[in-house]
């Protein structure tokens, strides 16, 4: 009996191995290969863009501008008005409305030419990273994006103890992934989807 019980709990171990059940995770879990479908919105303007303002058959008011750090812009006719956090169409609608005061019937065409994004989609890197900084989140972007974007990790990093820090459905929550294993051995399953807003933190490594 004794011995039929020991098989029967044996099994049920490998069972909960299998479908990692058997806590032997890693204390912040990992981040999974898919990260799942990110939904698929229009570009939003934000603060450094630069835009390509177009009101037809009207050159004089039509020039390229930037997004100032306020998330609002500045064009002939118009003074601050917010920009950061619209689509372009957007945009150019609340453009119309304004010189409409001065030009009949305006037609305006936003382009943006210089792209950075809200600062709530941008992706940071801080920590060993060979140039910390912020990124534009682009679509389908992965972990080994921004390891091209940022030149790596420093020679002081522990890529395997980095980790990425994410809200999920209004909940922080943090996954470690594998970046040595990813740069330098080249194993493409280390590869993992970044989501807007996310932030990769990358420690020093302590000999």
């Amino acid at each position: 009996m004794q011995t039929k019980l020991a098989r029967v709990l044996a099994a049920s171990a490998v069972v909960l191995g299998a479908l990692g059940l058997g806590g032997c995770s890693t204390p912040h879990g990992g981040a999974p290969a898919d990260a799942g479908v990110v939904p698929q919105t229009d570009y939003l303007i934000g603060p450094g863009d630069n835009l390509s303002i177009i009101v037809w058959r009207n050159p004089e008011v039509s020039q390229v501008v930037p997004v100032r750090p306020d998330g609002k812009i500045t064009t002939p006719l118009v003074e601050d008005l917010p920009a950061s956090g619209k689509t372009s169409t957007e945009l150019a609608r609340d453009i119309e409305k304004a010189l409409a005061k001065f030009i009949q019937q305006p037609v305006v065409t936003v382009i943006v030419t210089g792209f950075v994004g809200t600062y709530g989609e941008q992706i940071r890197v801080i920590g060993q990273a060979a140039k910390p900084q912020s990124l534009p989140y682009r679509r389908d972007m992965s972990i080994l994006d921004v390891m091209i974007a940022v030149g790596g990790v420093t020679e002081f990093a522990a890529g395997n103890k980095a980790s990425i820090i994410r809200m999920v459905d209004g909940k922080q929550q943090q996954f470690t992934v594998r970046l040595n294993d990813l740069i330098k051995d080249g194993d493409i399953s280390a590869n993992v989807q970044m989501r807007p807003g996310d932030i990769l933190v990358i420690p020093e490594s302590f000999f």
